[in-house]
């Protein structure tokens, strides 16, 4: 049997009108010339018979017709919901098929949100426009009525049908034929399709609701899995997302993180780790982990990555000295666990490892300085390591030196063993004086001691802490005679001088002094030379800078080693204003 088309049955239609024209035009001659021809009543009724036939024939060919183009348009329909997971698209091409086929005025298609209210998800035209919201006129209680009870409706006049004829949306809307139809999916409504026509009655047949009830079902089963897609979706962008920031954590980890599978093979090397041993993730991924860390093959690590393996023990803060081809010396400490998964079944080895070799240097450095400085000098350094910089800097300070007078006629007196005791005893009196008043200490030279101010950190009043420094060690020196013989009391002489030096670490790598260098440091040990026991000499440099705070006693200008001009000093008698020394 040949294929029935669109054109097949026009084609057809066409010729039944012709036919129905042919009848008419015999109808009328009929009349015309019923004298003349025998048995004309008997034609003219097969004719209107004929003419009957033609028109339910005409009929079923319409009904034939509209029923093919419904199929046609639920299977682009079909199609069309189920060709891709982006809804709304889908939804407004398989609305404007079904307003096509329904030939209805618009359509609508609402779903229900969590609250179990109906939203408008799709509004379109017969001119395959979307409707703006402004528009979404539909009648409610028949939308609602659809929803509730499950059951579709088909009104062909709504003004007119008693079901309906009293509701204030039909009336007030001027509503006609309206279709409505229930979404259910997995047996729960979770949404509406409505079309209507407000312009002609009659204009849907139950032919039309079968239709739509096919595309709600359609729509549905899309709608469904739309919203599964997108749920699942949903959750990989949340899993995705949730990766990155766990990338972005293990990558932004102070620590460098290691773990390897039970092969030894690495899987994960973080940025940390990278900077560490100086080797790329690249390059590092799928390896064994003795290739990569193959320059500490020496150290413990192998042995203490061994036990975690097979005895599951767990090492916390190892810290060993290695050395790195690209780095040198380093102070590593590593953490080392077992990695297992949820059923706690061991999957490999997890080596956090943390770089202390700054750290190391900063502690050593620390150490230095608390022999050299005051603790609170200390702890200023620490929390503002830029003040200190290494190596040598010219710059004004004030030097100190003390020197016991009288310490050789001793000697010659008292054993070695008593005599440290007694020196130790001066000393630390002048070097407690001396960091009290947050100044460095320079050097021990035998029963002489050279302390400096205004370095490493600055001091403002440096002259000032270099004078309350000696009048402290001579009160010191005062008090520690109380518990001393007589023959074992000696005495300081201190000088005092501010000038330009050059300060800082002196000698090598391996062993380095902080101290002052230059001129001034000499004319300062030239003063103390010149005192005597008990005796403050302050530089004519000093002075100028303490002359307010200072009670003093001029002293006659005097020569020195290594100075041709004649040098102006004054002895300290003590503060101006009583201070606490």
């Amino acid at each position: 049997m040949p294929e029935v088309t669109t054109s097949t049955i026009a084609r057809a239609r066409a010729d039944i009108a012709d036919l129905r024209r042919g009848l008419s035009e015999l109808s009328q001659w009929l009349d015309a010339q019923a004298d003349a021809i025998p048995h004309a009543d008997e034609t003219r009724q097969r004719v209107s018979q004929l003419g009957l036939f033609l028109e339910r024939l005409n009929a079923g060919l319409e009904q034939q017709d509209r029923e093919r183009a419904q199929l046609l348009g639920l299977f682009q329909v079909s199609r069309a919901v189920n060709s891709t997971l982006e809804l709304n698209a889908v939804l407004n091409r398989a609305m404007d098929t079904i307003i096509q086929v329904t030939r209805a005025e618009r359509g609508f298609l609402m779903l229900t949100d969590e609250e179990g209210r109906l939203v408008f998800q799709v509004a379109r035209n017969m001119d395959r426009e979307t409707i703006s919201s402004p528009t979404f006129q539909v009648s409610r209680s028949i939308v609602e009525h659809v929803a509730q009870s499950a059951q579709s409706i088909l009104t062909t006049d709504a003004q007119r049908d008693p079901r309906f004829a009293t509701h204030d949306s039909i009336v007030a809307l001027n509503l006609r034929s309206i279709l409505c139809t229930p979404l259910i999916a997995r047996e729960y409504v979770i949404g509406v399709v409505y079309v209507d026509n407000r312009l002609h009655a009659g204009m849907f047949q139950p032919a039309d609701l079968d239709a739509l009830r096919a595309f709600a079902d359609q729509a549905a089963i899309a709608i469904e899995n739309a919203r599964l897609f997108e749920s699942v979706r949903q959750k990989v962008n949340e899993i995705s997302a949730l990766k990155t920031f766990q990338d972005d954590i293990f990558a932004s980890i102070a620590s460098g993180v290691i773990a390897t599978d039970w092969q030894d093979r690495i899987t994960a090397f973080n940025r940390a780790a990278e900077t560490i041993f100086a080797v790329p993730a690249a390059r590092s991924l799928g390896q064994p982990y003795r290739e990569t860390l193959a320059a500490l093959a020496d150290s413990p690590l192998p042995q203490l990555l061994e036990e975690a393996k097979r005895a599951g023990k767990r090492f916390v803060g190892a810290e060993f000295k290695s050395q790195l081809p690209e780095r040198g010396a380093v102070n590593l400490s590593f953490s080392i666990s077992s990695l297992c998964d949820a059923a706690g079944n061991p999957q490999g080895i997890t080596i956090v490892v943390d770089d202390l070799t700054e750290k190391r240097r900063l502690e050593a450095t620390r150490g230095m300085f608390r022999r050299y400085v005051a603790p609170a000098v200390v702890d200023r350094l620490e929390s503002n390591p830029a003040q200190l910089k290494l190596g040598g800097q010219r710059q004004e300070l004030t030097i100190l030196f003390a020197d016991i007078r009288g310490y050789t006629h001793l000697s010659e007196q008292h054993p070695p063993e008593e005599l440290i005791d007694i020196l130790n005893q001066y000393l630390a009196a002048a070097a407690d004086a001396i960091l009290k008043q947050e100044g460095t200490l320079d050097k021990f030279m035998g029963d002489a001691v050279m302390g400096i101010f205004n370095a490493p950190l600055p001091q403002d009043d440096h002259p000032l802490r270099a004078v309350r420094a000696a009048l402290a060690m001579r009160a010191a020196i005062m008090r520690l005679h109380r518990g001393l013989p007589s023959e074992l009391q000696l005495h300081f002489g201190i000088g005092i001088h501010t000038g330009d030096a050059v300060v800082g670490n002196v000698g090598t790598e391996q062993q380095m002094n902080y101290t002052a260098i230059g001129d001034a440091v000499n004319l300062a040990k030239r003063l103390q030379e010149w005192a005597n026991g008990g005796q403050i000499v302050l530089s004519e440099q000093t002075y100028a800078q303490v002359r307010e705070q200072v009670a003093v006693t001029p002293i006659l200008p005097f020569h020195v080693k290594g100075r041709e001009a004649m040098v102006e000093a004054w002895e300290v008698r003590g503060l101006q204003v009583k201070e606490n020394v």
